[in-house]
């Protein structure tokens, strides 16, 4: 019997969890005689009652395996090293508040069946916020155009991965991936199901600014040198401008000395564009020096302070080595 890996990262989603669960289980009785599942959740140091209520539930359901971290390690590592503790068959990632519904899980496994290597579930509409919803559209729209292996538009890492897929994945050892690139990456046969993204089922969204520019910018980074090359072409641009703007003003000046005054207002301004160019171009800099950085360090992705219901898969590994 083949085994479907279902994985679940969470934080603070106590109001969550368990009706997941509840909904996964429902959608997976459907295989019963035709595929084992687990459902892994990896928690990344919830300060409240979600680890909890899964030790609770894991007590009595053996499918449910619980992984939690030393600390919060972040959006983005956290999800991918559960991800990389699956050994399914196929692999499904989906999200704690229910924005991803699990009854598209029956898709997925049909398409898998039919020999799709990669099920991607592609937003066509979201009950999100409008405004966000569109920042988020432009944002795909400027990373496919930007990235040097086109990346999917309106995909969020919710969907199947063959174990072929996932084993290509691992062959990456990214300390700080970006899962969406990675997909692009591998290739493999892929088919996309169009959606339309519910709201959240309860409580509020644990990311902020600084974790959506996280995620933003790694996805650019990681994927493109596009933003080199334009700090490179501006420079020559601008110079070349300059250069012409300068000899302008010198011949002009030459022509009517005594009459023309050049004033310091546009050398501030041109000074300040200049400079404001630089400092921008200086930080996107330091964001592939940063993340050389991490690379170079190659720390692992968490510290795991508890594992709950692997004790099997521990026995099985012993076996197979003897």
């Amino acid at each position: 019997m083949q085994k479907i890996s279902i994985v679940t990262a969470c934080y603070n989603e106590e109001e969550n969890v368990a009706e997941l669960i509840e909904q996964v289980k429902t959608v997976m009785q459907k295989y019963d005689t035709r595929y084992s599942y687990e459902h892994i959740f990896i928690d990344n140091a919830s300060t409240d009652k979600t680890v909890a209520i899964l030790r609770n539930i894991a007590k009595n359901d053996k499918r449910i395996k619980i992984i939690v971290n030393s600390r919060n390690f972040g959006h983005i590592r956290s999800p991918m090293h559960a991800l990389l503790q699956a050994d399914g068959d196929a692999i499904i990632s989906i999200v704690a508040d229910l924005q991803d519904p699990p009854e598209m899980i029956i898709n997925f496994i049909r398409q898998w069946e039919a020999g799709s290597d990669i099920v991607l579930a592609i937003k066509k509409s979201s009950e999100e916020n409008k405004l966000m919803y569109k920042v988020r559209e432009f944002y795909y729209s400027i990373l496919y155009r930007l990235s040097e292996v086109p990346v999917y538009k309106n995909f969020t890492g919710f969907g199947l991965y063959d174990k072929k897929v996932m084993d290509a994945i691992r062959q990456m050892k990214d300390p700080y991936p970006f899962f969406r690139g990675m997909i692009a990456e591998v290739g493999y046969t892929v088919t996309k199901i169009p959606y339309d993204q519910p709201i959240r089922y309860k409580g509020i969204t644990k990311n902020n600014f600084y974790t959506l520019y996280d995620m933003a910018i790694l996805g650019i980074i990681n994927n493109s040198k596009v933003p080199l090359r334009i700090a490179t072409f501006l420079s020559l641009i601008i110079g070349t401008v300059s250069f012409f703007i300068g000899l302008g003003y010198l011949i002009v000046k030459l022509i009517y000395w005594d009459q023309m005054s050049l004033g310091i207002a546009p050398l501030l301004i041109g000074a300040s564009f200049a400079f404001s160019i630089l400092l921008f171009f200086i930080g996107i800099l330091g964001e592939y020096i940063g993340m050389i950085y991490t690379q170079v360090l190659n720390r692992p992705l968490v510290f795991e302070r508890e594992r709950i219901n692997f004790e099997n898969d521990m026995k099985k590994e012993k076996n197979d080595d003897d």
